[in-house]
């Protein structure tokens, strides 16, 4: 299986009950060797970001082994609220 930007956006939607999922392909020349992802879901309610970024990683612990760079931005719906309306 290739990895894509849509199979990781679908996989965090699906796994992490995200509302809002933005992945980029930040590869110099898009071959799906570095990401950066933001995730909007609710249940980061109440976590520290470590645990948030662990949720990710365990949901991704699979496609990680062929990733070699990965950033990611978990926020909760309210926050992704109030980061929208800055």
């Amino acid at each position: 299986m290739a990895l894509t930007s849509d199979h990781i956006r679908d996989k965090l939607r699906t796994e992490l009950a995200a509302e809002y999922v933005d992945v980029e392909d930040t590869s110099a020349n898009r071959c799906a060797t570095s990401f950066k992802v933001l995730v909007v879901s609710s249940q980061f309610e109440g976590k520290p970001l470590l645990q948030r970024h662990r949720m990710v990683n365990t949901c991704l612990a699979e496609e990680l082994k062929d990733i070699h760079a990965f950033e990611q931005k978990t926020l909760t719906p309210e926050q992704w609220e109030k980061q929208k309306s800055k």
